[in-house]
């Protein structure tokens, strides 16, 4: 009856590991017990003794010849299990009996990579002097100094480099400790990785840990990056691009789709280009309605003109993004955005051909090589979508205050005569328009769009800036 086994396939010795009752262990193995029957799981009673740390049990069953290099049905020895449970006596027992000391389980994982896994460092310390391999990856490529960023074990880190792990070796997916590191906001740990981590192993991954911090919005590793030099306008991977929709590729990119405001600075300040992008990071801005960060943005040269090469329109792709937020329309107007383009119609005083249906809100900014190519919107289609025909009126008004000379296509004027209150800005259109408008257009076009942010450095009377700068409180009649 010593070794009548359950349905479960346990065993009377096995169940008396499992309860940490090493005299029964010691009874039974003296009455002729198998220390080598496993249960379903593989499980033997070394493996269940390892498993609850009972010294007095692995002594025993080690003296009654238990295997120490038989596995679970996961591939696990007991040296895992004992260097999983942060047990140096066991761990140094087996080994003395002949445990594999880079035995690895169905996932590739060897004992010291466990060790790693639950941050202990005496266990570490004793496998890596027995001769384990400090970089032995698991299945997916991750090293045990991998897997201690990620758990963020920091002592463990410390340690591991001290004993020279490789902070260079990638996954299989490219992502090196650093990675996983600034993914995690392991903010004690990345600061360690930083000197041992190469730049030009970054470049080869196709993603930088900028690109991460901007993601998970982790301003101050982001801070630290930047001062350690990380180029700020590294783009990613075409193939790691392309894991999103909008195939986005700069850090700043990110933080602009985060709306983070305080990212997005920092990066600028450092020099980010706000015009790398598939997609301009302005567009992505005015479409959020982050007013701040359009702003950010403008003043450090982003295209206000930007087309959105999916929905090219004859007109800045901008303006259709804001049509129903006329402040939005106002600043972007403010900082040069071609207004005049608006008025070109091909179609003139002539019957437009039916009005086609807008794109989806949602396929605006999205990358889809799959989809058929669009026509050129003109501004005059665009204003009869029916969410926005009702400012059309506003839309115009606006409008008209950027240009000078402009005629009116058909569509437009029915949009204007639809309703009795547009009357006037149906007049506004017509000439003769004010000199000083005209002046004030033409200083501007010739101050140029990226140096419209510079005009109060002008030497001219604040009272003149303010009109060529478009502030409401200074109308004509006032100057």
């Amino acid at each position: 009856m010593v070794n009548r086994c359950t349905l479960r396939g346990q065993t009377p010795v096995l169940l008396a590991a499992s309860r940490e009752h090493p005299s029964c262990v010691e009874c039974l193995l003296e009455r002729g017990a198998d220390p080598n029957i496993h249960n379903k799981d593989r499980d033997t009673p070394l493996f269940k003794a390892c498993e609850k740390a009972n010294e007095q049990s692995v002594v025993l069953l080690l003296k009654f010849g238990a295997s120490v290099n038989r596995s679970c049905s996961q591939g696990a020895t007991v040296l895992h299990e004992a260097a999983r449970h942060r047990q140096v006596k066991i761990c140094k027992m087996l080994l003395d009996a002949g445990a594999k000391i880079g035995a690895k389980n169905i996932h590739g994982i060897q004992p010291l990579f466990r060790a790693a896994q639950s941050g202990n460092v005496d266990i570490l310390n004793f496998l890596i002097r027995k001769g384990a391999d400090i970089n032995g990856p698991a299945a997916d490529g991750a090293t045990p100094l991998y897997e201690a960023c990620k758990n963020g074990h920091v002592t463990t880190v410390e340690m591991l480099l001290s004993h020279k792990a490789d902070a260079n070796r990638s996954t299989k997916s490219g992502l090196l400790p650093l990675h996983v590191a600034v993914q995690k906001d392991r903010t004690c740990i990345v600061p360690m990785l930083l000197p041992v981590t190469s730049m030009s192993r970054v470049r080869q991954s196709g993603l930088s840990p900028l690109h991460i911090a901007a993601e998970r919005n982790r301003d101050e590793i982001m801070e630290l990056l930047i001062a350690t030099g990380y180029e700020v306008n590294a783009e990613l991977s075409e193939e790691r691009s392309m894991l999103y929709e909008d195939r986005r590729s700069t850090a700043l990119y990110f933080s602009v789709y985060n709306k983070n405001f305080e990212a997005a600075a920092m990066l600028l300040e450092a020099g980010a280009n706000p015009n790398l992008d598939f997609f301009n990071p302005l567009l992505i801005a005015v479409r959020l309605g982050c007013v701040e960060v359009v702003r950010l943005l403008l003043n450090y040269g982003a295209n206000v003109n930007a087309q959105m090469s999916t929905h090219p329109t004859s007109f800045p792709s901008a303006v259709l993004l804001c049509m129903q937020f006329l402040p939005m329309l106002k600043l972007l107007l403010d900082n040069g955005c071609d207004a005049l383009s608006c008025f070109d119609c091909v179609y003139g005083n002539k019957p437009h051909p039916p009005i086609r249906p807008p794109p989806r809100r949602s396929d605006e900014l999205r990358y889809n090589t799959a989809a058929p190519p669009q026509q050129c919107v003109q501004f005059c289609d665009a204003i009869s979508n029916p969410y926005v025909s009702r400012w059309a009126g506003p839309i115009l008004s606006l409008l008209l205050d950027y240009v000078g000379h402009v005629r009116l296509c058909s569509r437009l004027l029915e949009h204007l005569d639809s309703y009795s209150d547009w009357a006037p800005i149906k007049l506004k259109a017509i000439p003769p328009h004010p000199l000083m408008q005209l002046c004030r257009l033409q200083i501007r076009r010739l101050v140029g769009i990226q140096r419209l942010r510079l005009l109060d450095s002008l030497l001219l009377p604040g009272r003149l800036i303010r009109f060529l700068r478009y502030d409401v409180e200074d109308s004509l009649s006032d100057l």
